[in-house]
């Protein structure tokens, strides 16, 4: 809570001295990095196509691919192309398939860096749960824009991310642009 001097402190006993440290409390994040909170209904990449763009988080739809916002960003804007083939390796792509998601990383680059002025991207995928891919057995192609300064302690030291935009206004606004 705020009150009109700031953040409200709720004082704890017990706890030891008080450090005037503010904190962001974010337990809704506690069940996506226990992995409780994913979903076993197979593959989301296969089910979001079958939802409305505004529920899905979908902002353009091609001929093979799509993009979508990442539901856990690292900045405002994150996005992936992702086929709509379940399809795990880069290599197992057809050519079709490997220009239409190089396509729509080139858009969404020149629309985030239209709405919001990025400064720079970290742009990649990651081939197999051993190089770090939450999902692999769907390829998908991370867009992360970057601002200089827009790395802090939050995330090394709070285990946290602030994000100034919910994502339903990013998408909207990303997919206005498309």
């Amino acid at each position: 809570m705020t009150g009109s001097d700031g953040p409200e402190v709720v004082g704890q006993d017990g706890v030891g001295v008080h450090d005037a440290l503010q904190r962001l409390w974010t337990p809704h994040r506690l069940a996506y990095v226990q992995g409780s909170k994913k979903p076993d209904e197979g593959c989301p990449f296969c089910r979001l196509p079958g939802k409305s763009d505004e529920d899905a988080l979908i902002l353009a739809r091609g001929k093979t691919v799509y993009a979508v916002l990442n539901l856990y960003p690292y900045n405002p804007g994150h996005l992936m192309a992702v086929p709509y083939r379940h399809v795990a390796d880069y290599t197992d792509l057809t050519a079709e398939e490997t220009v239409e998601v190089a396509e729509f990383t080139q858009r969404a680059m020149r629309v985030i860096r239209e709405v919001s002025s990025a400064h720079g991207f970290n742009i990649g995928m990651n081939q197999g749960v051993i190089a770090g891919a939450g999902i692999a057995a769907h390829l998908h192609q991370h867009v992360v824009p970057r601002w200089g300064g827009d790395a802090n302690f939050m995330p090394v030291i709070g285990q946290t991310k602030v994000l100034p935009q919910l994502l339903g206004e990013t998408r909207q606004l990303l997919a206005d642009a498309w």
